[in-house]
């Protein structure tokens, strides 16, 4: 990047924290929408009742997602098992395609949580009162999500294309060439099969593709993976559109519906998930994390905007920090360090 910005009225030479800073501190940024699914919590509304009764939202793997009796053992040591076996799950939504202009065809292999991500979407329009009756700027409105992972689909696509693999292990086992071809396509008719559409159905980029294509969004759109990060990383660059006069708009967050067996096995082999199965967070009892569902997203402007609309405001947004831990023991652990720094970023003297 250039290091004199002549975008708009900051024009700034200055190292980057306080870069961010005085940009947010002329230019304070309000958030004016809000939407999201979460465990047990199909509202927003939903999601602050159970903050407010410290509703427990962790409960077993329903069958829905995989079978515990496959996957689960409590030996950590365990070959291709979890020892985990609960988590946070969003409930059933009922989603009705045509809404959103898909042909009920596309559903089996478009991902859920590119499904979802245009649910919460219209909702948090909605909640900001950018409904079909209110228009606004589409052409300088974008869309910035925290996708860590969104590849659900990815999993059974690329599974049906071990078969040379099975038909190896078939013919050795001493069956027949017509009987392994038999079940060869057996095997096959378990798992979604690959069309012009099964790509993009795939694509964790498409969550926000999507919500683009089909509210017409003419600002950037695309997601990022910080891991556990994403969402605020979004964050961060959605600030910058409008921090910058990219945009006059911006919808952002994060969506994470991939509570897979696979994504249970990555994590219990690293091992980051909790052996309690339970968390604490600040805790010195903590002793790992929990996989969980959710989509949640906020709608950002400009607060002279903002105010100047007459948008009902939420909170203001007048500093943000991010960091990476440098070098340290482990790519994966937490560096206290690191995580200091960001804060600092954030709340500069």
């Amino acid at each position: 990047m250039p290091e004199e910005l002549s975008q708009g009225p900051l024009e700034e030479s200055i190292d980057s924290r306080a870069q961010v800073h005085q940009q947010l501190k002329r230019v304070p940024i309000a958030i004016v929408g809000m939407g999201a699914i979460f465990p047990k919590a199909r509202t927003l509304q939903e999601y602050w009742t159970n903050i407010l009764q410290k509703v427990d939202c962790i409960t077993d793997v329903p069958a829905s997602r995989w079978n515990i009796d496959d996957f689960y053992d409590p030996d950590p040591s365990a070959l291709d098992k979890t020892y985990c076996r609960k988590g946070g799950f969003i409930p059933d939504i009922k989603f009705n395609p045509l809404e959103f202009g898909l042909p009920p065809n596309l559903l089996e292999i478009t991902d859920i949580s590119q499904l979802l991500g245009l649910v919460v979407a219209k909702e948090t329009l909605e909640d900001a009162g950018y409904s079909v009756g209110r228009e606004f700027n589409r052409e300088r409105t974008g869309v910035i999500l925290g996708t860590a992972l969104a590849r659900q689909l990815a999993f059974p696509l690329s599974t049906r294309l071990e078969y040379p693999v099975w038909e190896k292990v078939l013919r050795k086992s001493g069956l027949s060439e017509i009987d392994t071809q038999k079940i060869i396509e057996k095997l096959k008719l378990a798992y979604i099969g690959w069309s012009e559409n099964s790509f993009p159905g795939a694509l964790a980029n498409v969550v926000a593709g999507r919500i683009a294509n089909r509210f017409n969004l003419g600002g950037t759109n695309c997601v990022v993976d910080a891991a556990c990060a994403s969402s605020f990383g979004a964050l961060k660059m959605a600030i910058s559109e409008l921090t910058e006069y990219r945009a006059d708009m911006m919808l952002t967050g994060g969506v994470d519906t991939d509570n897979t067996s696979l994504a249970y096995l990555c994590f219990s082999k690293t091992p980051a998930l909790s052996r309690q199965q339970r968390i604490a967070p600040f805790s010195a009892d903590a002793d790992g994390m929990m996989l969980g569902e959710g989509v949640g997203m906020i709608l950002l402007k400009r607060l002279e905007d903002a105010e100047r609309d007459h948008d009902r405001i939420y909170a203001v947004i007048r500093g943000i920090g991010a960091s990476s831990d440098g070098r340290s023991k482990s790519i994966y652990a937490p560096r206290a360090a690191g995580q200091i720094k960001a804060l600092q970023r954030a709340y500069p003297l």
